[in-house]
């Protein structure tokens, strides 16, 4: 298993902006493994590749907010699968469109069950300065690194946060 630090910056957009050809696009299916108590014990993932082929990885993180500790480890299409069935009812599904933007990688989630698009960017440190690039710079709504409500667990427990004021 991987272990490795996440630092993470997120953005909420009004939409989908139009992205560079060069981005890559993926298909994420995500489901949350729970506790009796609720909490989550973990994420399986299958990532669709534009060329067929699909990966399954199973992800533990914990921490809030900029920085976060994150483990992973791939896992065969079998273990998914039971692992999947065990998720019904929070799970979810988007599209990821990866697009290099000098020494970064923005990476714009579009929600497939819900009217949402969000915008992450993974950074070497903490004090990384970012600039949005041209393309997405427009379409920010807000930054919501520290809000809880667009971390994937609880998107896929709860859906979408109703729209506010941006």
């Amino acid at each position: 298993m991987k272990d490795a630090l996440e630092i993470e910056r997120v953005w909420l957009l009004r939409g989908l902006p139009p992205m560079p050809s060069h981005r890559q696009t993926l298909q994420l299916d995500q489901g949350y493994l729970v506790a009796d108590d609720g909490t989550a014990q973990g994420r399986v993932r299958r990532t669709v590749f534009a060329s067929g082929v699909n990966e399954f990885h199973f992800n533990i993180k914990s921490g809030s907010g900029l920085i976060r500790h994150e483990r992973e480890e791939s896992m065969s299409a079998a273990a998914f699968e039971q692992a999947w069935m065990r998720t019904d009812g929070r799970r979810l599904r988007k599209l990821r469109h990866r697009v290099c933007d000098g020494d970064l990688t923005f990476e714009i989630d579009q929600f497939l069950d819900f009217a949402l698009v969000l915008a992450e960017v993974e950074l070497p440190a903490a004090d990384h300065r970012v600039l949005l690039p041209t393309w997405l710079d427009g379409w920010v709504l807000r930054e919501v690194t520290d809000d809880v409500r667009y971390r994937n667990f609880n998107l896929a427990v709860h859906g979408a946060p109703a729209p506010t004021g941006g």
